[in-house]
């Protein structure tokens, strides 16, 4: 801390000792001190910050403490006044008369010990006398003290030291200025490859801020780096580039100019025709300011690319539009390229080159003010020519030539780029772009000057493109796609693919397939997992099948046949005019999904072209996919036969609706399927398989599993089937398998055929859930005849058995009913021993004939508290108005044939 407060009582001294008539020496020296001054400083910072928790001066995202900025600001001040001190000794040295005087008396010098104690040591025989410095002898010891160091170094290190610590805190402008500073010096000191390095980074900050002048320094030095090294290109670029500089007038600043000259109007035209004078041949001079060791050879070409970023679009810019956005194959369009230079003095081309992604339309421009050497005139001769009158560029004002153009392969014909050809050694390539995105450029944007479009059409200007779409020639040849109806799940559903050739030949055609989903959503999903889901896809392409006959054994080795999951490609057969070729896609739904089948041909019509123009034909066509059948299914207890089943009881107070069923008895599945298409269907069987662990608890008994002719299922009817469903096994779960149906859609006239008899059925799976398993503690049976007369009485009894070693106390009731008259107890409380029956009586008279509701039982288990009621099934009779008289039965056996198929 004693030097900063040194230099706090002294700071004021130093304009006073520059004044004095030694002011220069005694300046040097102020900068010496100052220097040892500054090296305490960034010591004692160093120290400060390692012990001294930072004040935070930045944002949350990026902190910047106070004393990271002091140490930058610290190593810039210093190599300031390291500088300071090293121009006052290029003064002091170019002053002096004789530098051997100089040395001479710093020889006999001591060191000082402390500050200002300097000391001439005098040698008398065996005496040493110590003499005080006069100020002259002072100033010589000083100076030669200077010439022994190379302060450059120390400046450099002191530079980078700060340029490194502004770019870790991102001050991007300190440390571009530090940079500057830095490769200054490198530059001082011959080191031209980390001049550039620097420079060429500090130039990209200076385009992208704007800072013209600036700007025009910088690239200044690098085109004197570019002369040293002998790089004709970066020589070439960095000059062009200060030649566009948006630069009119000096700004009047007293300034380094450095060896970029003044930034004003006069410099950039010298800085031009310097270039020009260079690529055309003409420099062969050399000059003390500039060597000439630049020079290019007869045979050797330089070219130059202007993209959409690079910072030579200030040399020059190419816009080019076309007339319009569509064009047939074989017609004219018209099409403007437009050319910008903002280079102080008028370019002379001497020829473009437009260049398009089809070759063939490359197309030349030439001056007709230029004559052509023989080499370019032969080139030339192979492509399209144009001459133009004058090809001057003027600066700032756009150059526009419109000519007409034509292809006649089909697709996107977009220009490329635009070459100009200036001189005989330079060609700029300029990247074409749009006026409807022609980007602004940055430098020139807020400039005093007429801003000007590269078209004179003012629907081109804001529409206008570098491209076009060449249409495709009008196929002759149809595509049909002959699917008819919707697709069903679980199905392989054939469309028929036909192609017809109506005035083209078909070489190399090739058919692609794609399967789109309608909504967007996809026709893969792994994740999903109902029932129906075989597959992961929703929807798949299996195959593609050619005419009859006809198997991928018969393609030839050229032929080409893949199939994906939702695409396909298949090759074509030649076809003359007027064959025709079909074939059937497979495809096959997993879910019900809408999709959008794309068919596409493409062809030559002409097998002798190499290249030939391929010729498109679109079809597309959306198919539903929907489910064809919906299973249900539904259980049924024995007739008249009620278990007590406690779990029912439960589960009217509980979400868990599952299905239980009794213990030790034989319970009835009815299995229905629902034909939910506006299609007929064919139902051939339906089973339920079951696996070899379920056999052994599980017994299902159901009548033929295939019928013996297929069932016809209109749409909205239901076919059902009846199985028989028990378990002797106690258990508390029933795995009762897996419901399997096997249909197909019905072909009408065509249902008899051979042809449809050989179609595979589609076997639609869904596994039935498991049911509870429990044994009833109560079981009530009714009895009653079949039917019942009117007016005669017939008993009905009502038999509880008690499946448990308890005593069971029953509280019963039997609601009278208008359509019988009853005899016996309403209702009353019986006990009902272990393992026994209790059987109630009754006599009923009907009233009424037709089906009708018998009084309606009900009990409540105390012990259980549960209450049990019939279903309605089982607790009706029908009533004939008098005795019926009925035929024999012919067969029982049919009977049972006939409920198996209901």
């Amino acid at each position: 801390m004693e030097a900063v407060t040194w230099f706090r009582q002294h700071k004021n001294a130093y304009k006073r000792l520059v004044g004095a008539p030694d002011g220069i020496f005694l300046h040097w020296e102020w900068m010496s001190r100052q220097f040892l001054v500054f090296g305490e400083l960034l010591e004692t910072s160093s120290k400060i910050t390692q012990g001294i928790s930072p004040i935070v001066l930045g944002n949350s995202s990026k902190p910047l403490s106070e004393w990271e900025y002091y140490s930058a600001y610290y190593y810039q001040l210093a190599a300031h006044y390291l500088s300071e001190k090293r121009s006052a000794l290029e003064l002091a040295i170019s002053m002096s008369e004789t530098s051997d005087e100089i040395d001479n008396v710093a020889d006999s010098v001591v060191p000082s010990v402390y500050v200002g104690q300097f000391a001439r040591l005098l040698e008398q025989g065996d005496d040493v006398d110590m003499l005080p410095l006069t100020d002259e002898e002072f100033i010589c010891y000083a100076v030669s003290e200077g010439k022994r160091f190379r302060d450059s170094l120390e400046i450099i290190a002191l530079l980078k030291k700060a340029y490194e610590s502004y770019n870790s805190m991102n001050i991007q402008r300190m440390s571009s200025f530090c940079g500057f500073q830095m490769s200054r010096e490198y530059f001082a000191e011959g080191d031209i490859s980390n001049a550039k390095k620097t420079f060429d980074s500090i130039a990209s900050l200076y385009r992208k801020e704007g800072w013209v002048t600036l700007l025009w320094d910088v690239l200044g030095y690098l085109r004197e780096c570019a002369r040293k090294n002998g790089t004709i290109k970066d020589f070439v670029e960095y000059s062009l580039e200060m030649a566009a500089l948006p630069i009119s007038s000096d700004t009047g600043v007293q300034r380094d100019i450095g060896p970029a000259g003044p930034a004003n109007l006069l410099q950039r035209e010298i800085v031009q025709n310097e270039v020009f004078e260079l690529v055309s041949g003409a420099s062969g001079k050399e000059t003390n300011e500039h060597p000439g060791n630049l020079k290019i050879m007869g045979d050797e070409s330089l070219q130059l690319e202007v993209d959409l970023v690079s910072p030579l679009r200030l040399v020059m810019l190419a816009s080019v539009a076309f007339h319009e956005q569509t064009i047939k194959p074989g017609a004219s369009t018209l099409i403007t390229v437009s050319l910008l230079s903002h280079l102080p003095h008028t370019v002379e081309i001497d020829r473009l080159e437009i260049q398009f992604n089809q070759s063939n339309c490359n197309f030349f421009i030439t001056n007709a003010q230029k004559p052509q050497s023989v080499e370019v005139s032969n080139g030339i001769q192979q492509h399209r020519t144009e001459a133009e009158p004058s090809l001057s560029l003027e600066s700032n004002k756009w150059l526009r030539l419109t000519y007409d153009i034509q292809s006649d392969q089909s697709g996107k014909l977009e220009c490329l780029s635009v070459i100009a050809k200036i001189g005989s050694h330079l060609a700029i390539c300029c990247r074409a772009e749009s006026p409807a995105s022609l980007d602004s450029l940055p430098l020139w944007t807020l400039e005093d000057h007429v801003q000007t479009v590269p078209i004179n059409d003012p629907i081109l200007v804001l529409s206008g493109q570098k491209s076009t779409q060449v249409l495709e020639p009008d196929p002759q040849v149809d595509l049909h796609l002959g699917a008819s109806g919707p697709a069903l799940v679980g199905e392989v559903f054939l469309v028929p693919v036909t192609l017809v050739s109506k005035g083209h030949d078909v070489y190399s055609g090739e058919l692609k397939i794609n399967l789109v989903d309608v909504k967007g959503g996809g026709l893969f999903s792994p994740r999903d997992s109902e029932p129906y889901a075989l597959d992961s896809h929703h929807v798949q392409l299996l195959g593609i099948s050619g005419p009859e006959g006809e198997d991928d054994s018969q393609l030839d080795s050229d032929k080409i046949k893949k199939i994906q999951q939702s695409f396909g490609l298949i090759s074509v057969p030649i076809l003359k005019n007027g064959a025709s070729w079909s074939c059937k896609l497979e495809i096959k739904w997993y879910r019900p999904k809408p999709i959008m089948l794309y068919v596409s041909l493409g062809y030559t019509p002409f097998s002798t072209e190499l290249n030939a123009q391929m010729v498109h034909v679109h079809k597309n066509l959306q198919i539903e996919g929907l489910t064809a059948i919906v299973l249900k299914h539904h259980y049924l207890m024995p007739f008249r036969r009620d278990p007590l089943l406690l779990s029912k009881n439960k589960q009217a107070s509980e979400s868990d609706q599952s299905e239980s069923l009794p213990l030790n008895q034989k319970n009835v599945l009815i299995v229905s399927a629902k034909n939910s298409t506006e299609l007929p269907l064919r139902i051939k069987s339906i089973s339920i398989e079951v696996e070899d662990d379920d056999e052994r608890v599980c017994s299902i008994q159901h009548g033929t599993e295939e019928l013996s002719n297929p069932s016809l299922l209109v749409p909205g009817e239901e076919f059902k089937k009846v199985f028989s469903v028990g378990s002797d096994m106690n258990i508390s779960k029933l795995k009762l398998g897996t419901v399997c149906l096997r249909w197909r859609r019905d072909f009408g006239v065509e249902e008899q055929s051979a042809s449809t008899s050989t179609l595979p059925w589609v076997v639609t799976k869904q596994n039935l859930p498991d049911v509870n398993v429990e044994s009833p503690p109560l079981i009530v049976s009714f009895e009653c005849p079949p039917y019942a007369i009117v007016g005669d009485p017939f008993t009905y009894n009502i038999r509880i058995s008690n499946q448990t070693q308890l005593l069971q106390e029953i509280k019963y009731s039997l609601a009278d009913a208008q359509s019988f008259v009853l005899s016996g107890y309403h209702n009353d409380t019986i006990y009902v021993l272990p393992k026994s029956e209790h059987i109630l009586s009754y006599k009923l008279v009907p009233l009424v004939s037709d089906m009708q509701q018998l009084p309606k039982f009900s009990m409540t288990s105390v012990r259980y508290s549960a209450a049990y009621q019939p279903s309605n099934s089982s607790n009706s009779v029908f009533v004939f108005p008098s005795k019926p008289h009925f035929k024999a039965a012919v067969s029982t056996n049919s009977r049972v044939e006939s409920v198996a198929n209901e």
